[in-house]
């Protein structure tokens, strides 16, 4: 089954994550345009309480957006970051001392119970809070202290996609917000990602490499882990396929084992300093014979089985990885529809997932 354009999939299955990856460039412009001031505002509260540490608390695909924030946090503003296991507070009931600490809790619906009793819990034991949701009126912006409105609008099919590059970019120029700047790079990010979801017909041609793949394994390093991360997600919901992602340096301590010239490897290649971290893990992968796809600058790409050229001259490396995972999304997309699938519905899952 051949896919078409986002445009002409009224009647095909994928219709509905087809048309919400293409409101992605309307959504950062909304962000930009109307929800910036607040996390500013927001920021600045934050900021003037001065925590020594910030805990991120999420799951799934918000756990990804949770990551990036934590390279983020840490790279540019020199703050201790942990991802929590929510399981301490809510199945094991520790009540650690988060005096002085920023507990942020991303969700795209803020409804899962243990989202909601972990961010309670820390609130309680002097974190200050904070949510990042798509649901101002959701059960975790109440029971948090701050609240932050990624503003994507209704998100109806399964793989979430444009709440993703939302919340990517809500915690980037909250990031900002809290060393003092304006984001301003954040201003090229719409028209970019406009030019990507033009190019869907490159990402199809992709997809015919793949359509049979009975694993695939992602990497990055950097910026680009999170992206790494939420790929596989995308490929593993969508189209079923076992997909592994791993931090380039990780992979190298033994994964590299299983990587052989039949399963392909998908390298996300950051043009900064995780890309050529990255550097070394892409000579080994070449070397192992890989089937290996880059997405990332062009002198990556040429040297690669296949890849997908990012426009990434002129743009922070901090902000790449807003760009990164829509080509991902489109090949996990396209894959899909490839195999007869229909990615709106991925078998056993619900849009909210209620863990307790």
């Amino acid at each position: 089954m051949t896919a078409t354009a986002p445009d002409d999939h009224r009647e095909l299955p994928g219709r509905i994550m087809a048309r919400e990856m293409a409101e992605q460039p309307a959504v950062l412009r909304r962000i930009l345009a109307e929800g910036a001031p607040a996390i500013r505002r927001v920021a600045e509260r934050i900021a003037a309480r001065a925590p020594r540490f910030v805990l991120l608390t999420a799951r799934g695909t918000s756990d990804n957006a949770a990551l990036y924030a934590k390279y983020l946090l840490e790279i540019r503003l020199g703050l201790p970051c942990g991802l929590t296991s929510m399981s301490t507070v809510t199945a094991y009931g520790a009540r650690p001392d988060l005096t002085d600490v920023l507990a942020v809790t991303v969700s795209q619906s803020g409804g899962s119970p243990d989202l909601v009793a972990s961010t309670r819990a820390a609130r309680e034991a002097g974190a200050t809070t904070l949510a990042v949701t798509n649901n101002p009126d959701s059960p975790l912006a109440g029971v948090s202290e701050y609240h932050i409105d990624i503003m994507a609008g209704p998100e109806k099919a399964l793989p979430a996609t444009k709440t993703y590059t939302a919340s990517l970019l809500a915690l980037y120029l909250f990031t900002e917000g809290l060393r003092g700047g304006d984001g301003a790079p954040a201003q090229m990010l719409p028209g970019l990602a406009e030019q990507l979801l033009a190019r869907h017909g490159e990402v199809r041609a992709l997809a015919a490499r793949y359509r049979f793949a009975e694993r695939m394994v992602i990497t990055s390093r950097g910026y680009g882990y999170p992206t790494a991360k939420e790929a596989a997600l995308k490929l593993m919901e969508t189209s079923y396929i076992p997909a592994l992602s791993y931090s380039g340096a990780d992979l190298l301590h033994g994964p590299l084992a299983m990587v052989d010239n039949v399963s392909p490897v998908i390298a996300v290649v950051t043009d900064g300093r995780g890309g050529e971290a990255l550097q070394p893990v892409l000579d080994r992968l070449r070397g192992r014979g890989a089937d290996l796809m880059v997405v990332g600058p062009g002198r990556y790409v040429e040297k690669a089985s296949a890849g997908f050229v990012l426009p990434t001259e002129g743009v922070p490396e901090e902000i790449q990885t807003v760009l990164e995972i829509i080509p991902l999304q489109l090949l996990a997309y396209e894959v899909t529809i490839a195999r007869g699938q229909d990615p709106d519905a991925p078998r056993a899952l619900a849009k909210v997932t209620e863990t307790h």
